[in-house]
């Protein structure tokens, strides 16, 4: 029978510091995992993307105008960085946007139309931003951020019945939405016109006159007796009269609930929509916002319904500008930049947050109001406009700041794009570019940082809906 062997003390107190040791080793392995992610979570900037709609590269203060109040604007451009030759991919809305959230051209994604009208008019339309895109916002939800868009939609709603929401921004990587699904019409301003009138000359108006022209000479041949004409043919043309009539009123009375509306996430919340304080509802929304999420990474993209027309700003801002309705809606889009940047300081979020303001294109120049006002920006020393590649319809205002990072006051006058965007949120939020896909956009870090003096676009192409209009070509050797 064998002696159980004692064990000494010496022995069992080294055991025991041994094990000891181990979990202080796991211990502060998990404080140094959790410091690290925590560092991490830190270290990738917020993002607030402001998107206006139609403003021109010659409205801003910053970029010229001696008389246009844009102070806000301003501010982010002495405190980061403005480009001077920043483009957008399309002059026409839906395009241009789509090519913003893909950072691809938006011939790739089938967001180019061949026909004249090129953008999205009616809710019940179809077509919209396919859902096997991948925006900037789908990529960094799967980062962990909070996303969310307010303001102008303008890339389709539904897609088989209008419950599906295929297209819908919360199919696309948004946390939340709140705003405009189509765009702003002057149809959904009641007294400020029509966009329609070319359409209703050819399908109402010319029609119209064929049949009184033709009633008119039958009922003079029957008169003089040269043509016996029944009845019933005079009953159909009045007929086929009224009812073009009983349509066009239709379209006129149900036009703007139908397509005139709010929503926030899947639901209507204001049908038709109020112009009354629009831009102040929104921003505030904007703000609660980042004050839901001031813990966590977060993207809000605060997409402007002005300077589109229909015009309009509310009653602190109406009549104050130099430049009538359009002045007065500038000016309250900047205050509203203005708004968003104070959250940002209150929240103590504003040196890791990287801001960028753009327009989707230049300002359309040719705009007037039934009252012969203009109602259009400036697009500078830059020829042509809104739906046109000359360089007034697709150079537009760029301008990004991130304290800290980018060098404030700085000025880059190499060829940049609205679909730059989305690689250089996606790098800074971690987010791997997907690889299925062709991305037209680059970083724009590199240029930002001053790491790089060149443009990474050797060539950037400028499409008229589904149709080629230029090439921009600078050489990788151009001094």
């Amino acid at each position: 029978m064998q002696t159980p062997q004692v064990e000494p003390d010496g022995c069992r107190v080294q055991r025991s510091c041994l094990r000891g040791s181990r979990k202080m080793r796991t211990l502060l392995l998990v404080i140094l995992f959790l410091c690290g992610a925590r560092s991490r979570a830190k270290s990738r900037p917020n993002f607030v993307l402001f998107m206006a709609d139609d403003l021109g590269i010659g409205d801003p203060g910053c970029y010229g105008n001696k008389t246009l109040r844009t102070p806000n604007i301003d501010r982010l451009a002495s405190e980061g960085v403005k480009l001077t030759q920043h483009l957008a991919a399309s002059p026409l809305c839906t395009p241009s946007r789509a090519a913003f959230l893909t950072g691809r051209y938006p011939i790739r994604s089938g967001m180019a139309s061949q026909s004249q009208v090129g953008v999205f008019l009616f809710s019940a339309s179809s077509g919209g931003l396919p859902r096997s895109e991948i925006t900037f916002a789908k990529l960094l939800k799967t980062e962990g951020y909070s996303t969310a868009l307010i303001g102008k939609w303008h890339l389709g709603t539904s897609c088989h019945n209008r419950t599906d929401f295929c297209h819908h921004p919360l199919s696309h990587g948004f946390d939340y939405f709140h705003g405009l699904p189509v765009t702003n019409l002057r149809d959904c301003k009641p007294g400020d016109g029509t966009v329609f009138t070319a359409a209703f000359q050819l399908l109402v108006f010319s029609p119209l006159q064929v049949i009184g022209i033709t009633l008119l000479t039958l009922a003079v041949l029957k008169y003089l007796g040269l043509l016996r004409v029944p009845p019933a043919a005079f009953f159909c043309l009045l007929f086929l009269a009224a009812l073009i009539l009983v349509l066009l009123l239709a379209f006129l009375h149900y036009f703007r609930p139908l397509n005139c509306f709010l929503m926030r996430d899947h639901d209507i919340s204001q049908q038709p929509m109020s112009y009354d304080n629009l831009t102040q509802r929104l921003t505030a929304d904007a703000a609660q916002f980042l004050q839901r999420n001031a813990e966590t990474p977060f993207l809000l993209v605060l997409s402007y319904l002005q300077v589109h027309t229909a015009l309009f700003s509310s009653e602190d801002f109406a009549g104050k500008s130099k430049h009538g309705a359009y002045g007065d809606a500038a000016e309250e889009m900047d205050w509203s930049v203005g708004q968003i940047l104070d959250v940002l300081d209150e929240l103590k979020l504003a040196n890791n947050t990287l801001v960028y303001f753009s327009s989707d294109q230049g300002a359309h120049v040719e705009e007037m109001s039934i009252r012969g006002e203009v109602h259009g920006g400036s697009n500078g020393i830059y020829k042509g406009g809104k739906a046109n590649n000359w360089e007034g319809g697709i150079r537009v205002p760029g301008v990004l700041r991130w304290p800290g990072v980018i060098q404030a006051g700085l000025e880059i006058d190499e060829p940049t794009s609205n679909m730059d965007i989305f690689p250089t949120v996606a790098k800074l939020a971690g987010a791997p570019l997907p690889e299925d896909r062709i991305i037209d956009g680059r970083d724009l870090m590199p240029l930002l940082r001053g790491e790089s003096q060149h443009s990474d676009h050797e060539f950037l192409f400028h499409y008229c809906n589904f149709y080629l209009n230029a090439v921009r070509w600078h050489p990788r050797n151009n001094l």
